[in-house]
């Protein structure tokens, strides 16, 4: 793929950006079908479709554009707290932004950009079932289920991806390139000496 396909022929030569994982094109052929398979399944309904800011708002931007339905959106915030970076729990999470309007009774469809533990997700599954929806699925646009800890269920996923750190398309690294619109991994010897020298610098602080 050229690097001035998009206009984004600067940020692309970033030294953090590995290969190429899935193109633009092959993410709105994907988006386009994930968006008439979601028409289908809710014909005569209007689902509300919810997003966990920020990283799924560019997949949710997308992907509305295709479903034919007299839909609504609305968007909840949520923060995780960890005892450490090692870590592997969702440790305390807490909801920043909550929902804007009520769901009882209503068709909800969560929109991720990526789902790996899937801990965040069954917390989220836990706390919109206590406000009595008619129904609830999850559809995401990346699974990374080989860190899959939480039994959840996913009924639209746009890709499988293996144990990959990627970016692009809404998914950030310290909240940048979330403008590219194909997914990349990360160059992880360049983000491993980034990482490196941070802590070697905030040691030296110390």
């Amino acid at each position: 793929m050229e690097l001035q396909e998009s206009g984004l022929s600067g940020i692309r030569k970033s030294s953090v950006l590995g290969r190429e994982l899935f193109s633009s094109s092959a993410i709105s052929k994907r988006v386009a079908e994930l968006g008439r398979e979601i028409t289908g399944d809710y014909k005569d309904r209007d689902p509300i479709i919810i997003t966990v800011l920020r990283g799924g708002t560019v997949f949710l931007t997308d992907l509305i554009k295709h479903i034919d339905l007299e839909l609504s959106i609305d968007f909840i915030g949520i923060s995780t707290y960890k005892s450490s970076p090692q870590d592997k729990t969702t440790g305390v999470v807490k909801i920043t932004k909550d929902l804007e309007e009520p769901v009882e009774n209503k068709d909800i469809i969560i929109v991720e950009d990526i789902i790996d533990t899937g801990l965040t997700v069954a917390y989220l599954l836990r706390n919109l079932k206590s406000r009595y929806p008619a129904s609830i699925e999850i559809c995401t646009l990346l699974d990374r289920n080989v860190k899959r800890i939480a039994d959840i269920r996913i009924k639209y996923t746009g890709f499988t991806i293996g144990d990959d750190f990627v970016v692009g398309y809404g998914l950030d690294y310290k909240q940048k390139f979330r403008n590219l619109d194909s997914i990349y991994r990360l160059n992880l010897e360049i983000v491993k000496k980034e990482i490196e020298y941070t802590a070697d610098t905030q040691a030296s602080n110390l």
